[in-house]
């Protein structure tokens, strides 16, 4: 364990004993435990090497490529877990391997979730990890590929949309740079271009009252917020300081 914590903390990795820990664990035998050391030291994330993510308490299936959900937007899922009522209509657009969707729902009774993402590998990850609580899982662009019942009647709209501007990929770090599917990260140029065209559709999918969940960055809200008043909606910001993570909220008004 010496040895292989040692390899770790060489390669930058900066929980190394507790990465040494998870794949000694996760390794069936000692061939497989190299092979995945070998991976995570050429800067695979963890997660992809694992097959799994740890997210707001639950485990969730991980293949690589596939946007490892960050543990500083847990503030999305309290914020939406506080919205919540019994028999709600969830949405969870660009939902990734769905853990906000999951996490959102979990516990609730009677909730309708559904959830949809452009990447196919995505898709794949969230049906595993959303099997026991909906089969609405959908590949496509946006609203695009929703059944048509659900206009008008989402209560909670989860869409963790990318937001980073492209001239900042290039700084990111390699783990997810190189890893991630760029469409998971790249918001176009003020990192906002995704955010407005869910935005202009999203009226016609909220029920009244519904509220529509994004994260963004705080150089971004007042553009965020223009963005939602034009539609219509009435914009808030939720942030936490410690994670440094900032929530906009966009509520219909009818």
């Amino acid at each position: 364990m010496t040895d292989l914590v040692t390899r770790l903390r060489a390669a930058g990795c900066v929980f190394a004993e507790d990465e040494a820990r998870l794949l000694s664990a996760a390794a069936p035998d000692p061939a497989t435990l190299e092979s995945m050391v070998a991976r995570r030291v050429s800067g695979v994330p963890l997660e992809h090497v694992l097959g799994f993510a740890d997210f707001a308490g639950v485990r969730l299936a991980v293949t690589e490529g596939v946007f490892v959900p960050r543990h500083r937007t847990e503030l999305l899922t309290t914020t939406a877990r506080a919205l919540l009522r019994p028999e709600a209509t969830v949405l969870d657009l660009c939902c990734g391997t769905g853990a906000l969707g999951l996490v959102t729902v979990r516990g609730v009774p009677g909730v309708r979730l559904v959830a949809a993402d452009l990447d196919p590998a995505a898709v794949a990850c969230a049906r595993t990890n959303l099997a026991p609580v909906t089969s609405e899982v959908f590949c496509g662009d946006l609203f695009e590929p929703l059944p048509s019942d659900l206009r008008g009647r989402v209560d909670v709209l989860l869409a963790n949309v990318p937001y980073i501007p492209t001239a900042e990929i290039a700084y990111l770090p390699e783990e997810f740079r190189v890893h991630e599917a760029r469409a998971a990260l790249d918001g176009g140029a003020d990192g906002l271009d995704i955010f407005r065209r869910l935005v202009a559709e999203v009226p016609r999918w909220l029920s009244p009252g519904g509220v529509l969940l994004s994260e963004a960055a705080p150089a971004q809200l007042e553009a965020a917020h223009a963005a939602l008043r034009a539609a219509g909606l009435t914009p808030s910001t939720i942030t936490d300081e410690e994670t440094e993570t900032t929530v906009v909220l966009g509520r219909a008004t009818r």
